[in-house]
Parts: C-alpha cells; sequence; structure tokens
C-alpha cells in the first residue's frame, strides 16, 4: 500500500496498567484524508507519535510497505511528516530557512538541493520572503505555516496533523483549508474543530478511551449523535445555533 497507512492491534501504555491506546487497526488509503475525533485524553495525539515512531507500542503500524521499528526509522521519516499542534516544538534555528531546509540537509540532500526544496515549500506556503525572519518572532498562523514547510520540504508521502485549526482565527483556517486541499499527501488531521476537519476530509474516525468506536464516510458519522456525543460532540447544538441565529 504505497503512501497508504496500516495499523494492526495497536496497544500502549505510558504506565503499566494504564492503556492509552487499545487494539487499535485503522487503514488510510494512498492519497485519502482522514479526520480523527474525540474528547481530550482520547490517545489522538499518542497515535499520531506511533506514525514515525517517536513512540511505540506492541502491534503493527506500516507507512506504505514499510512496518515502524527501530531500524525502519530513516526511512519511515523520509515517508512520513508530522505537524504538531504547537509550532513552537518543531521550530528551534535562528531563521525560517534554516528550518525548513533542516530535514533535506538532515536526510542528506545537498545545499543546492536543499535550497530548492525550501524555496517550493515557503512558496506552497505562502512564506515567500521570509527566509531571513525569526520563527519566533511570527504570529501563530505564520509559524504554523512554517512548521508545515518544514515537513513538505522533505516530500513526504504521508502527512499528520494534530490541531492544526487550534488557536487561529477564521480567515487564518480558510487560508489553512485551502493548502490542506492542495497537499498531494496521505493526511491524517486530529482536530476538535470538527467544520474545518469535514469541510477536509473524506472520512472520519472516532475515537473513545484510546479505541477507534468507528471509522467511515464522514457523512454517515455525522448522522450517528449517540457516537458524536462520544467522540465530544454535539450536533445538537449546532442544528439550535443554526435555527435560532442563521436559518
Amino acid at each position: 500500500m504505497p503512501g497508504g497507512i496500516k495499523i494492526e492491534n495497536l496497544n500502549f501504555s505510558y504506565t503499566t496498567g494504564n492503556p492509552i491506546l487499545k487494539d487499535i487497526s485503522l487503514e488510510v488509503g494512498q492519497g485519502e484524508k482522514l479526520g480523527i475525533i474525540g474528547p481530550s485524553g482520547a490517545g489522538k495525539s499518542t497515535l499520531l507519535l506511533h506514525l514515525n515512531g517517536i513512540i511505540a507500542g506492541e502491534g503493527t503500524v506500516r507507512i506504505g510497505d514499510t512496518i515502524v521499528e527501530k531500524k525502519s526509522l530513516p526511512v519511515i521519516r523520509k515517508k512520513m511528516g508530522l505537524v504538531f499542534q504547537n509550532p513552537d516544538d518543531q521550530l528551534f534555528n535562528p531563521t525560517v530557512e534554516e528550518d525548513v531546509a533542516f530535514g533535506p540537509l538532515n536526510f542528506g540532500y545537498n545545499r543546492q538541493e536543499a535550497a530548492y526544496r525550501v524555496s517550493q515549500a515557503l512558496k506552497a506556503m505562502n512564506l515567500e520572503g521570509f527566509e531571513n525572519a525569526d520563527s519566533h518572532h511570527l504570529s501563530l498562523g505564520e509559524r504554523k505555516r512554517v512548521a508545515l514547510a518544514t515537513v513538505l520540504a522533505t516530500s513526504p508521502e504521508v502527512i499528520a496533523f494534530d490541531e492544526p485549526f487550534a488557536s487561529l482565527d477564521s480567515v487564518m483556517v480558510v487560508q489553512l483549508l485551502d493548502i490542506i486541499e492542495k497537499l498531494d499527501a496521505t493526511l491524517v488531521i486530529v482536530s476538535q474543530s470538527l467544520l474545518p476537519l469535514i469541510s477536509c476530509c473524506d472520512r472520519l474516525a472516532v475515537m473513545v478511551s484510546g479505541q477507534i468506536r468507528a471509522c467511515g464516510q464522514k457523512e454517515e458519522i455525522l448522522k450517528n449523535e449517540r457516537l458524536m456525543r462520544e467522540g465530544g460532540v454535539d450536533m445538537d447544538f449546532y442544528r439550535r445555533v443554526y435555527k435560532k441565529y442563521l436559518a
């Protein structure tokens, strides 16, 4: 399954006797955009950290045809990029250009190729002219775009986002959605911002207490109000607001 994800019977605990992930099995097809919702503490971020081997549980995770394990991590981290919720966890160099170049240079590209990749990634993120800026002096929306550029510069087959819409105003959310729509990769997007998530994803998974309760076409998942409430979303609330103020 080139460019896809396959998770089989994944279990994980940070401490003995306190399971965070419970027998998770999940497939994401090449080029698909999968959204994951769930209440705080459901294990969503922990699941994403397994995709590029930052942490490892019991079970099997594949990115394309490659199993995520210690010996395959150099290959996996070329295939799969993770965009953290807080961009400051991803940006640590003096300038935007150096942050975005770090991945390509670390993967062995020469400086000419790395510079080209930086240029293309910044262009895709509408960040041309930011090369010499200090990442930590940019706005949150700009820092989030720089963080995504650091991932795009390595041309991964799979990109995972952890709460990409958090703390963004509506204009920045729309800008990010436009960028996500154009990405040529398999995407997994964890978010509690339901409307942006369903606008950009093909399928939706609901994660509760470390388990995938359901995964399917977003239209079918959204119709199951009990399931959505378990996932931390009250669909009736959205209807009441719409009828009261917008209908």
